[in-house]
C-alpha cells in the first residue's frame, strides 16, 4: 500500500510495479502526481489498468505533469494531439514497430525523459512488452568491468537495420519521405539526473560502436553486453488489454514488444517527454 490510498503491487525484483486505484483520466493533484513520480523513480516503469478514457488530449495533459511532451521525429503525430503518434502493427504486417531491446530514440542528442503508452487495440493473445533495467544491469558488474566501461562512450544511430525497418510501413502509410539520419554520442554509463543511480546506457537496437573505435573492434564487447541487460532477472513483463498504460523512465530502462500476434492488430498511442543530455 502506498501513500494516498494507492495499492503498488510489484510485478518483479528488479522493475515495475503496477499502481492500482487512481483514474488518471481525472486531473491528478499535486500530492497525487508526487507520489506517483516517487513510484516511478523506485520502480522504473509503472503499469495502470482501465484508463480507456485517456483521450489522446487528456494523455497530453497527463503527461505535462511530469514533463514536456515532444513529438517524434520520424511520424507525424494525431491531429488533436500532435504529440501522440500511434503505434500499430496491423492484421497483414509481420514486423512489429520497435520489435527490439531498446531505449527510445537513444540517437538523439537529448533523449527523452519518459515514455507513456496506452493500449487502444489489443490482439486475444500475444503482444506483451518486456521491461529491463539498466540499473539492475551495471549494479551486476564485476568492478573491473565497471572501469572499464566508466571511461567508454557510444555512437548511437537511427538507420541501424534492426530498428529502422520498423518504421518502414508506418512511414509508408503517412505518405512521409524518407527520413533523415541522426546520430548521437552518450556515456555508456550515465548518472540517473533525480536518483543518482548509474545504468548502462547502450542496446541493441540504436548503438552501433564505441567512440574512436571500428565497428568490427567495438563488436564483442557490445554483444556481451546486449546479452547482460536483458538477463531475465532484470526484467518483467507486462500484459496488456485496451485502456492500459505504461509509464516508464527511458534514462534507465530498456523495453521490447514482443511480435507473437501475427494476424492481429494491435494499437497504441505513445507520448515522450522532453529529456537532457546523458552524462
Amino acid at each position: 500500500m502506498g501513500e494516498m490510498g494507492l495499492v503498488v503491487r510489484r510485478l518483479a525484483g528488479a522493475v515495475g510495479a503496477e499502481v492500482l486505484g487512481v483514474d488518471l483520466a481525472v486531473p491528478p493533484s499535486d500530492g497525487l502526481v508526487v507520489e506517483l513520480r516517487r513510484l516511478w523513480l523506485a520502480h522504473g516503469v509503472l503499469f495502470f489498468q482501465d484508463q480507456g478514457a485517456l483521450t489522446p488530449r487528456l494523455l497530453v495533459e497527463l503527461a505535462r505533469r511530469f514533463g514536456t511532451p515532444v513529438e517524434y521525429p520520424f511520424l507525424k503525430g494525431l491531429p488533436e494531439a500532435p504529440e501522440v503518434i500511434v503505434v500499430a502493427k496491423l492484421e497483414d504486417e509481420r514486423v512489429n514497430f520497435g520489435g527490439v531491446w531498446h531505449t527510445d530514440t537513444a540517437y538523439l542528442d537529448a533523449p527523452p525523459m519518459a515514455t507513456m503508452l496506452v493500449a487502444r487495440e489489443t490482439p486475444p493473445f500475444g503482444g506483451d512488452t518486456l521491461f529491463a533495467s539498466g540499473v539492475a544491469a551495471y549494479e551486476a558488474l564485476s568492478e573491473g568491468m565497471k572501469r572499464l566501461l566508466a571511461g567508454l562512450r557510444a555512437v548511437n544511430s537511427s538507420a541501424k537495420a534492426d530498428v529502422s525497418k520498423t518504421r518502414e510501413d508506418r512511414l509508408r502509410d503517412s505518405g512521409q519521405a524518407s527520413p533523415r539520419t541522426y546520430e548521437a554520442v552518450h556515456p555508456v554509463v550515465r548518472t540517473h539526473p533525480e536518483t543518482g543511480l548509474r545504468t548502462l546506457y547502450v542496446n541493441i537496437a540504436h548503438t552501433i560502436r564505441f567512440e574512436d573505435m571500428t565497428e568490427e573492434e567495438s563488436a564483442g564487447l557490445l554483444a556481451w553486453l546486449f546479452e547482460h541487460q536483458v538477463r531475465p532477472e532484470f526484467t518483467c513483463r507486462f500484459s496488456w488489454r485496451p485502456g492500459a498504460l505504461a509509464f516508464w523512465d527511458n534514462r534507465c530502462c530498456l523495453h521490447n514488444p514482443v511480435n507473437d500476434y501475427h494476424g492481429y492488430r494491435r494499437v497504441m498511442h505513445r507520448v515522450t517527454l522532453a529529456g537532457d543530455r546523458p552524462r
